[in-house]
Formats: structure tokens, sequence, C-alpha cells
């Protein structure tokens, strides 16, 4: 199988691309920084950007599926990249006849998401380190879910909790309806939506993704992932 994979220089897409590579398909990866991409035998690294329209088409003619995992920092400036890029992606795939696509979405959109039994994480810390500073992305997580639920296309959304770096890819859980589960590994993330081009179980429905065990420490965590990542 061809898979298009955007957001394929990210931490998750890197996984992404290397799972679906050691599963014998043949990678397109499109990225902004294709000299950042390591080089292997069935992968074609393209440079472009997911918010142009040329880029995007060129990228997905040819192909059999398409995985998406776009990603941009927290930011309190208005986000469009994952509505503009998705949007992109949906009109090139509509134009080429590219029926099925896996999108990485967040748990956040969750109205009935839990990450967590203690009191003080899901009304003090959650909203702290993930929900103000992540308020801009998560807007427009949410258009781009809306999006996508509109479209023709034969999608699935894969909903992922707090991620953290970790190869693991088999022994997360796939949960339909409300999200109970703090993190998802970035090699669970990746499993998860390589699954989807095999199996038709989810096709038009949103569903999240959740690692078990393994899982870092709070602090841990918070230093990883917001506060060294801020100042990056």
């Amino acid at each position: 199988m061809r898979i298009v994979v955007f957001g394929a220089n990210g931490r998750t897409g890197r996984q992404l691309a290397g799972q679906a590579l050691d599963a014998g398909h043949e990678v397109v990866a499109v990225t902004r920084h294709p000299e950042q991409m390591p080089s292997r035998d069935r992968l074609s690294v393209l440079g472009g950007d997911v918010t142009d329209l040329a880029a995007v088409d060129c990228a997905v003619a040819g192909g059999d599926a398409v995985l998406s995992l776009l990603g941009v920092p927290y930011s309190p400036k208005p986000v469009n990249v994952y509505s503009a890029g998705t949007a992109n992606i949906i009109a090139a795939m509509t134009h080429h006849g590219v029926r099925r696509l896996a999108v990485a979405g967040t748990a956040a959109l969750d109205p009935g998401y839990r990450s967590s039994d203690s009191v003080i994480f899901t009304r003090l810390m959650e909203p702290l380190f993930m929900r103000l500073p992540g308020k801009t992305v998560y807007a427009d997580n949410a258009r781009m879910e809306e999006l996508i639920q509109a479209s023709s296309l034969d999608w699935t959304i894969v909903r992922a909790c707090w991620l953290f770096d970790s190869a693991a890819t088999e022994g997360y859980q796939v949960i339909e309806g409300s999200i109970h589960g703090m993190f998802s590994a970035r090699g669970h993330l990746a499993a998860c939506l390589l699954a989807q081009l095999a199996d038709d179980q989810y096709v038009r429905k949103t569903v999240g993704v959740v690692t078990p065990s393994g899982t870092p420490s709070i602090p841990r965590q918070i230093w990883r992932e917001v506060i060294r990542n801020q100042k990056a």
C-alpha cells in the first residue's frame, strides 16, 4: 500500500512512517523540512506545507490512503494549521479518488473525557498546563474534526491523550465513547492510526487511544512536554 503521511517529521510522525515501512508499505512523507528525514527504502520524502493546496494535491496523487498527524505548539495566537491543512487534504483526496483517511486528534475535545480520578489534577493541573495554553490549538482541532465528519471520505479520527515518547506498539486500548485515561504513547498512537488501514471497524467513527501502563510520572511529563518545550 502507498501511504501518504502528513506531519511525518514530528515525533509521532517519524514513528508512524517507520512502522509503515517495517510493515512493507510504501510511504510518502510530507514535511516542511525534508532534509531532516532519514533515508530508507520505499520512503519518498516530499517538501511541502499542508496549507499549500498544490503541494498537498501533488503528494496525495497516486496514494492509496492518507494518515495525518498535524501538530503545532501551544500558542495564544489563532491557529489554523489543522483546519486549513485538513481542508486541503480532503480536497486532494476527493480530486484523486483516495478514500481512506485516518487522522490524529485530541481527547480534549471529548466532552466526557476524564483524564484522572484525581480532583487536584482535573480541576487544577489539567486546566493550567493543558486546556488554558492549548485553547487555540484545541479550537482549531474542533474545526478540523467538523470538516472531516462532513466529508464523504472513509475517515477515522483517533483522539490521543497526553502524548509521551515511547516506541511501544502493542498493549494500547481503543475506546469508543468517553475516554478515561491520562496518557497515550506516541508509538501507540502511530500503531493505532496505521491499524485503521487494515480494518473497517471504525470507519466514520471517532475513537480514543489510551496507554494503560508504562506511563511517565506527572512531574516528569510536565517538565518534558510543557516546560522544556516552551523553553525550546
